[in-house]
């Protein structure tokens, strides 16, 4: 039996240097106990550890993995299930066995890793999305602090995040397990600390207050809503929930000055609120689609992009890959996309719905239609997506798309050919989505609908002249 000590709850470096002298002397993942510091093995405190399995200077022979696994592995590391690193383990042995498990996300193993790689996501933008800091003064100085409980090992990984963002500020951020220090200059670790030591309040909570109070679009945000993106756990670490029942109330009356004002911003302001809007839609848990899907798989292109294509929903390799349109439906898209005369470059690419939902057979995800309260979830990411973008043209393809843009049933076959208005704004087409393309099995029929659909985005490229 092998016992493995690493240095940190978090030591991927320490776990990948032991996995690799592992693999090197072939020992199965039954034999080997994994702890941190001088915490008793999880299964078998009492035995006595063999010699380590690997040092950092040990010559092992290569073991070539996919990227998807190294990935998967830093993520899952952060977590707080005490059995992720024989998991990992374990996966990997198999991995020298069947090089293609990383992809069969129905198999038990791959699943669970899957899960714990999502929650641990899910902590990290939650750390980011609901800390605050609070000013004191230290040696006549102003330094910051904040207070956070994760759920998962996940302070330092977040730091350079904090770092990069709050540079020029001297701050602390202090967490049961370890704290990290910013002096401006440099990041230094010490050790946990409690709720007590962080400080209750401060003058700069105005500041955050009016700063929450000029940017919360509350009036897509229902209570229910609210409770479940803002958890109760950090409520009492934030100053400007006090303010969500006013804002909730005068929502309505705030909208259309804040969507005007939005669509006046251009430029860099513009790219870091769709930046942030991205990292907010990571961590998404407005419907059941985001417990058995890889990722949310958010919109891309130039954030002033004149044309704005909306589909249905990611497919099985957008879910893998967490971006829109790269599946045989988005190859479909491109060829269409060039044969028009338009560059996809130059375009702004989303879905309706950000996650994938299908039905399991055996190993393989198949495609299932989105529901109209999975549609309607998401219908906020959609709206923020036009808020910023702007674009002057905005094609739905297919009728889940076209459901989400005008918050109706639409029928394609009525509505294809012609302009029409959004409700809240800009011009809108209707066509069928790629995928519809692929599944016709007469050839002669394949060929009439794919010369329709390049019309049709012919047409709504002229429409930018």
């Amino acid at each position: 039996m092998r016992v493995v000590t690493l240095a940190q709850p978090d030591d991927f470096d320490g776990w990948r240097d032991a996995a690799r002298g592992l693999m090197a002397d072939d020992v199965p993942p039954d034999d080997v106990v994994w702890q941190v510091g001088d915490a008793p093995a999880d299964l078998f405190g009492t035995l006595a550890p063999d010699p380590p399995a690997a040092s950092a200077d040990r010559s092992t022979p290569a073991f070539s993995v996919p990227r998807a696994f190294i990935d998967l592995a830093r993520s899952v590391i952060l977590g707080s299930d005490p059995e992720r690193f024989a998991l990992l383990y374990t996966l990997l042995a198999r991995l020298r066995r069947e090089p293609k498990l990383i992809e069969d996300r129905a198999d038990p193993l791959v699943r669970r890793l899957d899960r714990i790689a999502k929650d641990v996501r899910r902590d990290i933008h939650k750390m980011r999305a609901f800390l605050r800091f609070r000013e004191i003064e230290e040696d006549g100085t102003a330094r910051f602090v904040a207070w956070f409980e994760p759920d998962h090992h996940i302070v330092r990984a977040n730091a350079a995040f904090f770092v990069n963002r709050f540079a020029s500020m001297r701050w602390s951020i202090l967490t049961p397990e370890v704290s990290i220090h910013w002096d401006g200059k440099a990041l230094s670790e010490g050790p946990g600390a409690s709720k007590g030591d962080a400080p209750d309040g401060d003058p700069t909570e105005e500041v955050w207050k009016t700063y929450y109070a000029s940017t919360f679009n509350p009036a897509r945000v229902k209570v229910g809503a609210m409770l479940k993106e803002m958890p109760r756990k950090y409520w009492k670490n934030m100053p400007e929930t006090d303010l969500v029942p006013g804002m909730i109330a005068t929502a309505q009356a705030r909208e259309s000055g804040m969507i005007a004002k939005a669509r006046d911003t251009v430029g860099g302001n513009s790219l870091i609120a769709w930046e942030a809007l991205r990292d907010e839609a990571a961590g998404c848990t407005r419907c059941p689609l985001y417990k058995p899907a890889t990722q949310t798989v958010f919109g891309e292109g130039p954030i002033d992009a004149p044309l704005m294509f909306v589909g249905e929903q990611p497919g099985d390799q957008e879910d893998l890959a967490g971006r829109p349109f790269v599946g045989p439906a988005g190859q479909m898209f491109d060829r269409a996309m060039a044969d028009a005369g338009l560059d996809r470059s130059r375009a702004y690419v989303t879905n309706a719905v950000k996650h994938f939902k299908f039905e399991q057979r055996g190993k393989r995800r198949i495609h299932a239609k989105p529901g109209a309260g999975e549609i309607e979830a998401c219908r906020w990411w959609i709206e923020q997506e036009q808020m910023l973008v702007a674009p002057k043209i905005t094609v739905a393809l297919g009728a889940t798309a076209a459901r989400s843009l005008f918050g109706k049933v639409m029928t394609i076959g009525k509505e294809r050919g012609r302009a029409l208005q959004l409700p809240g704004g800009g011009e809108a087409w209707i066509t069928v989505h790629p995928s519809y393309l692929l599944r016709l099995p007469d050839k002669v029929q394949a060929e009439e609908e794919y010369a329709r659909f390049v019309e049709d985005l012919r047409m709504a490229g002229a429409r930018l002249a």
